[in-house]
């Protein structure tokens, strides 16, 4: 399957299905490179990238999440999918290359299970 056509975002339609297609198409196909059964899912769902935005977006209310969004979205192709999300913070950052004599570089990490739960 093309995943690029299919996740084009040109044809979309509705405000907030609009406003999440670019990023949750991108999620949605790194979820495809990551793992083929999912890839498989959505070649064999029969449903549209459309589809899946007025569904995601049906929840929405107001606004959404990213987390939830891109949650929804791989729940629409395989319900049964559970979306792991992985944040870190580097105190550092830029500052590291101003200053490398002093790289005690240090992190701070969070990671989400499962918020569609909350």
């Amino acid at each position: 399957m093309d995943f690029e056509k299919y996740f084009d975002k040109k044809a979309i339609t509705g405000r907030v299905q609009r406003a999440i297609a670019a990023e949750t198409a991108q999620a949605l196909k790194q979820f495809c490179e990551q793992e083929q059964e999912f890839a498989q899912a959505i070649e064999q769902s029969e449903k549209s990238f459309q589809d899946c935005l007025d569904a995601v977006a049906k929840n929405a209310g107001q606004s959404i999440s990213d987390f939830k969004a891109y949650s929804q979205a791989a729940k629409f192709y395989f319900p049964g999918a559970t979306v792991h999300f992985r944040m870190e913070i580097d105190l550092i950052g830029d500052a590291d290359a101003v200053a490398p004599a002093q790289n005690g570089t240090r992190t701070l990490s969070a990671v989400f299970h499962n918020l569609t739960d909350w």
